[in-house]
């Protein structure tokens, strides 16, 4: 088998070592990104909703640049929200400032009842730049 060729962000390295999983995994001309939730540094949430939606984005920015990727690159992304039916709408507002123009990714949306400690997760699939 060969090794995976994991993906990296700076600065977060112990956070996901400590947890064992990678950020993202390249494959066959694609970026497969692990769920991103709002968390800091040292992986505490940030407080709040909006907050967490918009640490989430910029999580999930920093993965896919460390691969030479931006959101324009994504195609497919799953949402998981806990109590989407009361907060669906306030974290679709703060996500819309990092979802781009049409045509837009894929998406699908699940609730969950927990997510260790956060609100609101975002994995996603993205097209690799081609290179040479």
């Amino acid at each position: 088998m060969t090794a995976r060729d994991a993906v990296f962000p700076p600065g977060r390295q112990a956070l996901y070592e400590r947890n064992r999983y990678s950020p993202a995994v390249r494959a066959n001309g694609l970026l497969f990104v692990s769920g991103q939730v709002g968390s800091r540094e040292d992986g505490s949430p940030e407080p709040g909703l909006e907050a967490q939606v918009r640490r989430a984005f910029d999580n999930l920015n920093a993965v896919l640049a460390a691969a030479g990727c931006s959101f324009d690159d994504v195609v497919d992304a799953t949402v998981f929200m806990v109590d989407p039916e009361n907060q669906f709408e306030t974290a679709w507002k703060v996500a819309a400032g990092y979802w781009g123009q049409a045509p837009y990714p894929t998406l699908t949306g699940i609730g969950v009842t927990w997510l260790y400690g956060f609100q609101f997760e975002i994995k996603v699939v993205a097209r690799l730049p081609q290179q040479g």
